[in-house]
């Protein structure tokens, strides 16, 4: 027995017919503003879109500007990423190069702005505020507080602030302190290795910790090794 198709009224089977080809010819009616006009009056006459073809021209538009403004973003992450690196790999290439204990020191000082950052200090706990080194550009901060800041295990960390303390003077306008454990030796004092950025956020990517933490440990190693330390 076969079944065949229930017919329609002609109005209805010209409705259905409007809509197959409105299904079929998306694009041709978005691009055709005065059809889309015939087709959606009320909405024309309110003016919720006066001209909807204009409308989608716009939304497009801005659509097609956040891509671009996202685009330009993941381009300029990925360039930071590179620098960053690039950076890094000289400043470990210069401790090598290093003759002396404060020539060491001095690289991990001045390597802040390829690294991303305005300030880089080393802080060293300390009961007496005497420097064990007596090297400048060390500063001393109060007993436990690279446990309270980090664990105690922990290696690094990213404050939002707290760098009128690790980084002196001016410290305080930095909103991205990046913080390195620095494992020197059993008996020497806890030891930090700090970056504070005035951007806020720029050093708290994963590669920025994985870079940054590479130099970290490069220059504890630099530092063990002029200070005749043994390998821990």
């Amino acid at each position: 027995m076969t079944k065949t198709a229930p017919s329609l009224a002609p109005a209805d089977a010209a409705a259905e017919a409007v809509k197959a080809y409105i299904r079929m010819n998306r694009a041709k009616l978005a691009a055709d503003g005065e059809l889309l006009a015939m087709l959606l009056p009320d909405r024309f006459e309110a003016g919720e879109v006066r001209d909807l073809q204009r409308y989608i021209i716009e939304r497009l538009t801005g659509e097609t500007a956040a891509l671009r403004a996202e685009r330009d973003a993941l381009v300029g992450a990925r360039d930071h990423v590179v620098r960053l690196g690039e950076g890094v790999r000289r400043a470990v290439l210069d401790l090598v190069d290093a003759r002396s204990f404060d020539e060491a020191i001095a690289v991990a000082m001045s390597a802040a702005p390829a690294f991303g950052a305005e300030r880089a200090a080393i802080c060293i706990e300390s009961e007496d505020g005497v420097a064990p080194t007596g090297t400048k550009g060390v500063r001393l901060i109060p007993p436990g507080t690279i446990t309270a800041i980090l664990g105690s295990d922990g290696m690094m960390g990213v404050l939002a602030g707290g760098g009128d303390l690790l980084l002196g003077a001016g410290g305080e306008a930095c909103k991205s302190v990046a913080i390195f454990r620095l494992r020197i030796g059993r008996e020497t004092p806890a030891a930090l290795y700090v970056l504070g950025a005035e951007a806020e956020g720029h050093l708290e990517s994963d590669e920025a910790a994985a870079d940054l933490g590479f130099f970290a440990r490069a220059l504890e190693r630099a530092i063990r090794a002029w200070l005749d330390l043994p390998k821990l």
